[in-house]
């Protein structure tokens, strides 16, 4: 599961005593909501069916292949599932293949979703080695579904947005510099992620 309300405003408090810019916008749009995922495989199979889709869009996909296959929290379902009915589900060839590399990972033993690295960057490291899922989306995961407390998803743009804004800058940083922007905030820089996203759908943006 992911960051508890109490271990997001414990992070954002220690946050406020490190960078200002925090305690002022706590002070403006207070603590955000927490945002909690299942662990596991169904989590990131609702990643890959939510790719590039709305958020209706995407659960109407996901309830047409409940309905197709069975079980979605069980990756057999997928990997014995015909392509024809998958389709018919309405998941892309490109996302068939991205489920199918998901369920293999899973059923072989490769990837053992209650088992992961300790460590961040490795974790981060075995969920990219499948197909469909970069960094970002291995970034989320941890954040929201482990709860990791420093995971730190620099390449999202909200997030980008939302820190240049809050520290002042003249323009939006890049991935890099978001980065090295956040290294002071360690080990708290999950909980400024997710404040900066409850942050930037605010009406209060503007510094």
């Amino acid at each position: 599961m992911g960051l508890t309300a109490e271990q997001l405003r414990t992070s954002l408090d220690a946050l406020a005593g490190i960078e200002p810019a925090f305690a002022s916008g706590l002070a403006r749009v207070g603590y955000p909501e927490p945002r909690i995922r299942d662990r596991g495989y169904a989590t990131l199979l609702r990643t890959i069916v939510g790719q590039q889709v709305s958020v209706q869009a995407a659960a109407s996909i996901w309830n047409k292949v409940a309905a197709a296959v069975g079980d979605l929290e069980n990756p057999a379902s997928i990997a014995e599932a015909t392509d024809e009915t998958l389709r018919g589900a309405g998941l892309s060839r490109q996302k068939i293949g991205y489920a199918r590399s998901l369920a293999d990972e899973v059923l072989s033993g490769r990837l053992d979703l209650a088992s992961l690295p300790a460590d961040d960057e490795e974790a981060i490291a075995q969920l990219i080695r499948i197909k469909g899922i970069g960094r970002w989306s291995a970034e989320i995961y941890l954040l929201f579904a482990e709860g990791r407390p420093d995971v730190w998803p620099a390449g999202d743009l909200a997030v980008q947005i939302e820190i240049g804004r809050l520290l002042g800058l003249d323009t939006r940083p890049g991935e890099k510099q978001t980065r090295e922007l956040a290294e002071r905030w360690r080990p708290h820089r999950g909980a400024a992620a997710i404040f900066a996203w409850h942050h930037y759908k605010t009406d209060m943006q503007v510094i």
